[in-house]
């Protein structure tokens, strides 16, 4: 593809710093339309001064405001009929940091096809309420995209490649103000065309004049994501196809599957949680939690695996539908919104379910510590939350993965007085046990996930029956257990309408290793398998490992044979 550069320049009663963008554009050799979108005295005028075709500066002036879009939009064909193949849209405010111009026009060449975009870095001058407001956009497009490519679409210092952007504006409805940029960005993106972000300083000139118009554009730019959301929806099946995975995909190590921006999205939600509190949080969730439906492959093949299997250990084998798939997925969401709310200390004792609490406060009252285990069914973050109420207030956590060690940490910035110590199961060594082996005499609570393995065990796997087919277990927290020589307890929490039922059970008083394939692990890894299995089957929707359970590990290599499907 050719590339031959002009640049845009739209305004509308800006010409304080139009002066200096246009000298700027001049340095680089570019050609420039100033495109004047109706603007009035003493505006007018000064645009005027700037029209000089004979230095390749024309300006060219709307008869009436139709808006920046249609600005730009003119400003396009303009350029494609003097045969430029590219062009550049820049803020006439002064807002953009015109020093990363040679970057942009670079990265533009290098990448012709590709729509190259400024990513703004904001100093202190953006008002609140605009960075707010970005960022509810922010998480729009990402869902209309079905990805993360676009992380900014309101950014007005980007470099078309003209002849899609043409495409889009002859045959498609763009919007004409500032839902434009957006827009354009989204419906260019959906038919191919690649996006590439580059950071750029924009800052807010005190004497800036903003064109925003607060109801009516608010309102155009809520019509355009109405617009937009539903021709995602139209365009949907070719969007799928375009981000399947391949067969292999479900056998990849869960570790392995990208977790899609959870920090990010836990601190909006967080953010959202604080100001407007669950109700109107659950409702924000939705469209998110719609995103990861549609573009999560792996994981919803994940579930309907999982139901296919649970459907069958009941006697009634069948074929779950989407529907019960997004029930998991929502399900999901309410999860995350429970841990939000025991950390903020909404969930109270009151709201636990026991058959019988004498037991739990026994061992929260004991003078040694105890490990407990527990998995990713249920949300065993609600007794963490509010244990301190029942004399739980030593805790140690260990995360599989550095992402859960800083999505752990995010929860417990939401309430420091639930403190929680968090480690990361591969750092453990002897340094570490003799560090857990103090902490136990301290009388702390050592809590870890049995039903996932890690990134490097291959060798210390043990396959189990796990809902009518052998599942890889991790032996590790039954070695940390024997080498600690400390009772075992299995600890889950499951949500029960608007209650929380705890099950807390005593596995054994000691895991004691011994010689043999089975090495005394055998027992309280089928025990907890089976636990597992009977709270699955009673609760079913609160299972969250969305990836392939069954999978066999690569380089796994059991002991013998006869270790491979242990019941």
């Amino acid at each position: 593809m050719s590339h031959a550069l002009a640049a845009i320049v739209p305004s509308y009663n800006h010409y304080r710093h139009i002066g200096g963008v246009i000298a700027a554009l001049k340095a680089h050799g570019l050609r420039i339309f100033i495109i004047d979108d109706g603007s009035t005295e003493p505006a007018k005028s000064a645009l005027k001064v700037l029209d000089d075709p004979a230095s390749g500066v024309t300006l060219h002036r709307q008869h009436k405001n139709g808006g920046k879009g249609a600005a730009v939009m003119a400003g396009f064909r303009l350029a494609a009929a003097e045969g430029f193949s590219h062009a550049l849209q820049v803020d006439a405010d002064g807002q953009h940091d015109l020093e990363a111009l040679p970057a942009l026009m670079e990265l533009s060449a290098l990448h012709p096809e590709a729509l190259i975009s400024g990513q703004p870095v904001y100093d202190e001058t953006i008002p609140t309420s605009r960075k707010m407001a970005r960022w509810i956009t922010h998480v729009w497009v990402w869902i209309e995209t079905l990805s993360t490519q676009i992380t900014d679409s309101m950014c007005g210092y980007r470099i078309y490649p003209l002849a899609p952007a043409m495409v889009v504006i002859e045959s498609e409805r763009v919007g004409h103000y500032m839902d434009f940029d957006t827009e354009i960005m989204v419906r260019m993106n959906w038919r191919g065309t690649p996006v590439r972000m580059f950071p750029v300083h924009v800052t807010y000139p005190e004497d800036n004049t903003s064109n925003f118009r607060l109801g009516a554009d608010n309102w155009l730019i809520t019509k355009m994501h109405t617009r937009l959301v539903f021709g995602m929806l139209a365009r949907l099946p070719q969007i799928l196809r375009n981000r399947s995975g391949g067969k292999g995909e479900t056998a990849r190590h869960w570790g392995r599957l990208n977790e899609r921006g959870v920090a990010l999205g836990l601190k909006i939600m967080l953010g959202i949680y604080r100001l407007a509190g669950r109700r109107f949080c659950w409702i924000c969730l939705q469209p998110v939690l719609l995103y990861f439906f549609l573009t999560g492959t792996p994981q919803r093949r994940a579930s309907r695996d999982y139901w296919r299997r649970l459907y069958a250990a009941k006697g009634q084998p069948r074929e779950p539908d989407l529907w019960q798939i997004w029930r998991h997925y929502r399900s999901f969401g309410s999860m995350a919104l429970d841990k939000l709310a025991a950390w903020h200390g909404q969930i109270r004792t009151s709201d636990l379910v026991h058959d019988d609490l004498t037991g739990l406060d026994a061992v929260a009252n004991r003078k040694d510590g105890v490990m407990v285990v527990t998995s990713h069914l249920g949300n065993v973050d609600i007794l963490r939350a509010v244990g301190a109420s029942r004399g739980i207030n030593n805790i140690t956590v260990f995360a599989h993965t550095r992402n859960a060690v800083r999505f752990n940490r995010l929860l417990s910035e939401a309430n420091p007085a639930a403190a929680i110590d968090i480690m990361e199961v591969e750092d453990i060594g002897p340094a570490t046990l003799i560090d857990l082996e103090e902490k136990l005499a301290a009388g702390n609570w050592i809590v870890i996930a049995g039903d996932r393995i890690s990134l490097s065990g291959s060798k210390r796997i043990r396959r189990l029956d796990f809902l009518g087919e052998p599942a890889p277990f991790s032996e590790g927290a039954w070695i940390m257990a024997a080498l600690l020589g400390c009772p075992v307890y299995v600890l889950h929490c499951l949500r029960e309408g608007e209650k929380h039922r705890i099950l807390f059970e005593k596995l054994t008083d000691r895991v004691t290793r011994s010689r043999g394939t089975e090495n005394g692990l055998q027992g309280p890894m089928v025990a907890y398998a089976a636990i597992l299995q009977e709270i699955c089957l009673k609760y079913p929707e609160q299972w969250y490992n969305f990836y392939n359970f069954w999978a066999i590990p690569e380089n796994f290599s059991p002991p013998d044979e006869k270790s491979k499907e242990t019941k």
